[in-house]
This record gives C-alpha cells, structure tokens and sequence, in this order.
C-alpha cells in the first residue's frame, strides 16, 4: 500500500448488441476524479491506494515474462515504475514470478508501491502458503490477497478455510486487504452481497472476450451488461473493483484496446485494471489508453 512512511503502514459490436437487447448498461458517464494511469485512487473500503494501471506478470500464466529472462523483466517492471505504475500483480500459478518480481523490485521502497497476490484455494496449509510467496517475493507483506479464480455459485462456503486464514493473517499485518478473483456467472453473482470481501477481480472489456457466462466457459463470449451490473453493485457496496482482461488476452488490435480501456472506467466504473506486458511500449500504451479514456 503506497503510504508516507514505514511507521505509517504498520499502523463494440457485440457489446452494442448486449446493450441493444437488454437495456442495462449505462450510457458513457462522466470521467472518474483526475485524469491519469497513474493517480493514485482508493479501492473501496480497503484504503488501499494503487495507481489505475497495475504491472500484470501472468500473460499465459507468466510464460511471456519468464520468457524475458530476469534481466529483460528488470528493466520492464523499472520502466514500469519510472512511468509512475505503484502496483503489481501476480498469483501462486504463475511459476517463478513471485521471485522475479522480488528481484525486479529489490531496493525500491516497500511503502512505495502495492504488491497482490492471488492464492490457489486448494489443498495445503493456508499460512504456510503466504510465508512461501512471502519469502519468494523478498517482502514482508502483500497489500492485498485475493482468492484464485473462484467458481461456482458456492465457492464463499467452499473456500471459508482460506477466508479464515487470510483474515487471520489480516490480523497481523502480513496481508493488509482480502478478495478475490470469480470466474462464472454464477460465482459473480455472489460477489456483491459477500460482507467478506474488500477487493474484487472481475473480467472486464467492451466485446465479452474472455469474460463471465453462464457455463463459465473460457471460450463463450461473457454476458457484458451483467458483469457490469455486477461492478456497479459491488462498487455501491464499498468494494474495490480490479479488472483483467483489458486487451481480450493479447487478441484486440489497438482500436479495440483503447475501446476496452474507455468501456472499462466510463461505463463500467471499474477502479483499477492490470495488464501484462512483454514490452516498454505495451506499457506506455496502455498508459496512454487510459489517460485518453479518463480526459
């Protein structure tokens, strides 16, 4: 969480015909408060504070930035960092890139960016699991941990053991806020009346790639206006929203990248997005789309 000082811290057309059809989403609204990539803004009633754009490190499960090799993921994650980015993301099943990253952030301040990471809700012992990623990410903390890819409309009682561990690590300032990633329909739907979460990872974009339907399908094209009616309902509810899928996993040209980035903050209302980058350029891009998005 970006705070002052240690001391501190310890205390489209598929979407236009959605829209035809059922009416729900709204039109474009006015831009958020401030107009940057990189404004810091708070996620709900977390009071975690991270730049809109965050540093994703799992294109295809981390293989494109393990690709880089770790001096080539250096220098992208620092020019991340010069361009004013204060928030990355990654997850326990992207290999290696807990490590990575630790190196790539090693010697800036702590205090000075945002660090989350998504836990597989799976067998093992929950706080054994966040000192692991802990020690392989040379940090002390993670700012937020989020639940990995829940399913299902009964994942809140299927995943209460990690729920319980997260908050218990709440307790001792190892992990500073708790949420999770839904993939589904059915498991969305569950999102906003869940007084357990703060921050929620909710697939977002103007066409429906990649996004939530309801056979949780990876191929079937998401149900846009729900998911938005969803964002907005856990947005009144004092959640954070955190959005993935920006650029339909690599498949959007640049038109439909900066449309996604404009659907995603004006019409949606998400708070921040993550995206992952092999590249200096992709970077600034993506920078340049949201800034385009909020004038």
């Amino acid at each position: 969480m970006v705070r002052t000082s240690r001391r501190n811290f310890l205390r489209t057309s598929l979407a236009a015909g959605a829209l035809a059809s059922t009416g729900t989403l709204p039109i474009a609204a006015a831009a958020p408060q401030g107009n940057k990539a990189t404004d810091l803004v708070t996620l709900g009633k977390s009071n975690i504070r991270a730049t809109r754009l965050a540093f994703g490190t799992g294109t295809n499960n981390g293989a494109v930035q393990r690709r880089l090799g770790q001096d080539g993921f250096n220098a992208l994650v620092r020019h991340a960092y010069d361009r004013g980015i204060r928030f990355f993301e990654t997850c326990d099943t992207y290999t290696d890139m807990h490590r990575m990253l630790g190196v790539a952030l090693r010697g800036i301040p702590r205090d000075s960016y945002v660090l989350l990471s998504k836990i597989t809700t799976d067998s093992g012992d929950p706080h054994q699991r966040f000192d692991d990623l802990r020690r392989q990410a040379n940090t002390d903390y993670f700012d937020i941990m989020l639940l990995h890819v829940q399913q299902g409309d009964d994942w809140p009682q299927r995943s209460r053991r990690w729920q319980d561990a997260i908050s218990e690590a709440q307790q001792k300032k190892i992990i500073l806020a708790r949420g999770a990633s839904v993939h589904g329909l059915p498991a969305l739907r569950q999102v906003p009346q869940n007084t357990w979460l703060q921050v929620a990872m909710i697939r977002m974009n103007h066409t429906g790639q990649r996004m939530d339907n309801e056979a949780t399908s990876w191929n079937q094209l998401g149900d846009v206006p729900e998911v938005v009616q969803h964002v907005h309902a856990a947005k009144a509810a004092g959640m954070g929203v955190l959005s993935m899928k920006l650029i339909g996993e690599g498949v959007f040209n640049q038109q439909d990248r900066q449309k996604a980035m404009r659907f995603a903050f004006r019409n949606a209302g998400v708070d921040c997005v993550t995206v992952g980058y092999k590249a200096p350029n992709e970077i600034d891009e993506a920078i340049d789309n949201i800034n385009a998005a909020l004038a």
